[in-house]
């Protein structure tokens, strides 16, 4: 087995949290010809793969094809196993795999579900944060046991920065600020 590097580790988590299994954007400070160097690795070993990217829902573009449409890249099941996650049944790289969306499915459109390894609290806050009403540092720390500014220190840094994961806030009276993966 090969040994993953931290930046093959990060792109693959981050693409685990995110729906879809999208592997872009890559991280910060990976551009250009290492950019094509780790995820052409990346690609050899069999845990990324390029697929037509779905420009109406806003899916980054890693590649021009020149005939108005872009690739994309996701995450495969190799790339999930590698990371030590396992792929279900129901994960997006089953269903993002190489296949236009039809209008039926496109009508259906509501966020594929991530792929997070089960059982761990960050797989629980994501849960949370995933729910249409959210969740507040309360809930949070409720649920988890945690301190509160672990709570918070988990969002920032471990969601948004780490995971690269999009949360917006917004205070509901009766709950205060709620915090939703978006």
């Amino acid at each position: 087995m090969t040994a993953l590097t931290e930046t093959q580790r990060l792109i693959l988590t981050r693409a685990a949290a995110r729906p879809g299994n999208l592997a872009l954007p890559l991280p910060k400070g990976l551009a250009g010809a290492a950019a094509k160097m780790a995820v052409g690795r990346m690609m050899a070993h069999g845990w990324l793969e390029e697929v037509e990217a779905d420009l109406r829902r806003g899916e980054p573009v890693w590649r021009e094809t020149g005939d108005g449409h872009g690739t994309t890249l996701i995450t495969t099941e190799a790339g999930l196993e590698v990371i030590g996650i396992e792929p279900n049944a129901d994960s997006a790289v089953a269903s993002a795999r190489k296949v236009k969306p039809t209008p039926a499915s496109e009508t259906a459109g509501t966020a594929k579900p991530v792929a997070i390894r089960a059982g761990t609290k960050q797989a629980q806050i994501i849960a949370m944060l995933q729910r249409p009403e959210g969740a507040s540092i309360a809930e949070i720390v409720e649920a988890t046991g945690w301190q509160t500014h672990s709570a918070r220190g988990m969002i920032s840094g471990g969601l948004k920065k780490k995971l690269g994961l999009s949360i917006t806030t917004e205070k509901v009276e009766g709950r205060g600020t709620v915090y939703r993966i978006c």
